[in-house]
């Protein structure tokens, strides 16, 4: 049986800005997030899919609509809504200062986790994630594909039931995306809802569950790469996404 776990609601997020006016970040953006799925937001730069993680991740407010769980606002429960979210941000924000179990443990004691707790879950995502021959060494001893698969395992280290993962492969090998979209699809297989974003077409239709196209601001369409493929008489995403994007000049 498939379950909601959040209901976005005619979301809009508008910035003044200096001497050029409103701009219309998000408008009217409306769909469900359900546990155990991928859903990716897809869309060229500008298209709004950082904007509305963000809102989701309740970064940043919307200045209008709402981002619905159990049957309410989440700002009615803003504190509890944020201990179901794991943040994966684009940019790494790693204390260099800390050694990568430190970091796990400083980020878990912002949830609660009790010291027993804690320790346990520290040792389990450093084991999950073949990082425990790392445990006492600081962040940068760690290539990039070591350290998206860190900052995976920080965003977990709670338990969470929504996993944002805002370009977790962006810059790296071909060889160590793919070892993140196994973690990646086990999070999926463990019941938590993925959002994630991404540039990499073919990594949306070997993930996802779901993709959501996005373009100035406005979903554009959302539904299964297959339907999508489908629908649009295509033989891969991309050329499904490409067929979707207004052309230029119209």
């Amino acid at each position: 049986m498939v379950h909601s776990l959040l209901k976005i609601k005619n979301l809009c997020k508008a910035y003044r800005r200096i001497d050029k006016g409103v701009h219309h970040a998000l408008c009217d953006v409306s769909f469900e997030l359900r546990s155990g799925e991928i859903l990716c937001l897809l869309g060229v730069n500008g298209a709004g899919k950082t904007t509305l993680s963000s809102i989701i991740a309740s970064l940043i407010p919307p200045s209008q609509g709402s981002v619905f769980w159990k049957d309410g606002s989440i700002y009615d429960n803003l504190s509890a809504y944020r201990k179901i979210v794991g943040l994966c941000p684009q940019y790494q924000n790693l204390d260099p200062y800390l050694t990568l179990e430190q970091n796990l443990l400083f980020h878990g004691r912002y949830y609660g986790l009790s010291k027993k707790e804690l320790q346990k879950r520290v040792g389990e995502l450093l084991e999950t994630f073949e990082l425990e021959q790392y445990a006492q060494s600081q962040v940068d001893v760690l290539s990039g594909g070591y350290k998206q698969r860190f900052l995976i395992a920080r965003a977990l280290v709670h338990n969470p039931k929504l996993v944002i993962l805002d370009e977790p492969t962006v810059g790296l090998d071909p060889q160590a995306r793919r070892h993140l979209w196994g973690h990646i699809l086990s999070l999926k297989e463990a019941g938590a809802c993925v959002l994630l974003t991404t540039h990499y077409l073919d990594e949306a239709e070997f993930l996802s569950d779901r993709v959501c196209v996005m373009d100035q601001g406005k979903v554009l369409t959302i539904d299964t790469p297959e339907k999508l493929k489908s629908d649009l008489q295509q033989k891969n995403l991309e050329e499904a996404f490409l067929q979707l994007l207004p052309k230029e000049g119209m």
